[in-house]
């Protein structure tokens, strides 16, 4: 069901120009049904987290993993990209689900899938997360204007510190709106409307950390609110199943190929740290039996899968191997960052380790001695005086496995000091800040293409910082 709406999305937005948002006429088809369960549309939207959590983009821009034979991605060749589908795709999903459950003609008729403030509520706080996901990869985006079907075909682009703030907005009314009852169709949550309020709380959390030292007065504000609101209490995965509709994509992956490895240099840093974690990253290579890191962003590659070590087969590869939403992990290095920026009372070096214990319980790495003497060691215990240092560097190993999520903290944090790829492909000849517009923007929504590039240090390049990536 979800390829067959998507492609249909898709298709009117090539009609329509090529431009942003449910581009409407969609369902009016004569010989098609005129109405769509809510709760199709709601499973349809939230299949698409699989493309945040499961891409490999992030993962080899922060050097976790390396191509092995074909090198272009690792050496930055997709920076450019099309960000039409979401809009087509689970954006226009859930903007359906809220106005079905809106319109006084239609509202009464979609209870099967839960209370309308409750349908409305969670495609809200859906909404949310894939703006915030998308406005992190590209910057400026459509969004006021966005969503509007025919009435607007051309949208203008808003800029990032506008979008940010309607976006925490919509999670606090959101979760506001929840009334405790249960909704259809949720195969995050399962329906249960009280997790909804957690999460939607914590992404207001994550989002204020991410724009700290763009907009301090926001973030702390926000920051402070969504912790005394609750926030989730044990990790939110994206469940995948031991079945091709929805398997895990490093399954898929390598499902007939082996065009991935682990790279040499997270292995080497994990190495120098003695990290327990290494074994559970990644599998041994098959000629050495050792694990053994791929050269990361080679300009030509001879190296022989075999000698080389692949993504872990169960903990990362399995078919229904979850991968996290936000985990636990993350929420404790955001209470320990907080604590630090003095935005909350607290043990910022306690939060910090139970943001590495909690990974290592995650990787399954349980033993508490192995833990201590692990976090006690001088290059891993906590520097107050570097806090940023210290927090970014775990993040980003804890973050293996959760791309953008890894590729947005390595920006936003500057840790650690990362090589570029040989022979870079990508404009900016570094490692992307950004994914640039697509050509189709520039072409046929000239006049908001133009607008919004002048805002851009450097205009539309790979190398133009985004709003909140402030060092």
């Amino acid at each position: 069901m979800k390829k067959l709406i998507n492609k249909l999305y898709i298709l009117t937005v090539v009609l329509f120009l090529g431009s942003c948002g449910d581009f409407g006429g969609i369902n009016t088809n004569p010989n098609a049904p005129v109405f769509v369960g809510t709760e199709t549309l709601l499973t349809g939207a939230q299949q698409s987290v699989s493309d945040v959590v499961g891409s490999y983009f992030g993962e080899l821009f922060v050097q976790h993993m390396s191509d092995i034979t074909y090198t272009e991605d690792s050496r930055y060749g997709a920076t450019r990209l099309d960000f039409g589908g979401w809009y087509a795709g689970p954006l226009a999903n859930l903007q359906k689900i809220i106005n079905l459950n809106v319109s006084s003609d239609t509202k009464d008729r979609v209870l099967s899938g839960g209370s309308n403030v409750n349908q409305i509520g969670v495609a809200r706080i859906m909404k949310a997360y894939f703006f915030n996901h998308i406005v992190e990869r590209w910057g400026p985006l459509p969004y006021s204007q966005a969503l509007k079907g025919s009435d607007q075909l051309l949208p203008g682009y808003d800029d990032e510190s506008a979008i940010y703030a309607d976006i925490i907005k919509e999670l606090k009314e959101a979760a506001a709106q929840l009334d405790g009852g249960t909704i259809k169709g949720d195969i995050i949550f399962k329906g249960d409307t009280k997790l909804w309020k957690t999460f939607a709380n914590t992404l207001r959390a994550q989002i204020a950390i991410k724009i700290a030292d763009a907009d301090a007065t926001l973030a702390k504000a926000t920051f402070t609110d969504a912790v005394n609101s609750g926030l989730i209490t044990s990790t939110a995965f994206y469940d995948y199943l031991a079945e091709s509709a929805n398997e895990n994509p490093w399954y898929s992956r390598f499902r007939t190929r082996t065009d991935f490895a682990i790279s040499d240099v997270f292995v080497n840093f994990l190495t120098s740290t003695s990290d327990p974690r290494l074994a559970s990253f990644a599998d041994p290579a098959k000629s050495s039996g050792k694990i053994v890191g791929m050269p990361y962003g080679l300009e030509n590659s001879s190296i022989s899968p075999p000698t080389v070590s692949f993504p872990h087969t169960d903990n990362v590869r399995g078919q229904d191997k979850d991968i996290p939403i936000i985990s636990m992990s993350q929420v404790n290095f955001m209470m320990a960052e907080a604590v630090a920026r003095g935005w909350i009372t607290g043990n910022a070096e306690t939060h910090y380790n139970n943001a590495i214990t909690a990974s290592m319980n995650y990787w399954k790495i349980t033993n508490a001695t192995v833990i201590s003497t692990f976090l006690a060691q001088p290059s891993v215990k906590y520097d107050a005086a570097n806090w940023k240092k210290s927090i970014a560097t775990q993040m980003w190993v804890s973050l293996y496995d959760q791309g953008y999520d890894a590729w947005r903290e390595w920006r936003r944090l500057d840790f650690p000091k990362l090589k570029v790829a040989q022979a870079p492909l990508n404009p900016s000849e570094a490692i992307p800040l950004r994914n640039m517009y697509p050509e189709t923007e520039k072409t046929l929504n000239t006049a908001n293409y133009n607008a919004v590039i002048g805002k851009l240090t450097g205009g539309d390049t790979d190398g133009a910082k985004l709003w909140w990536d402030k060092f």
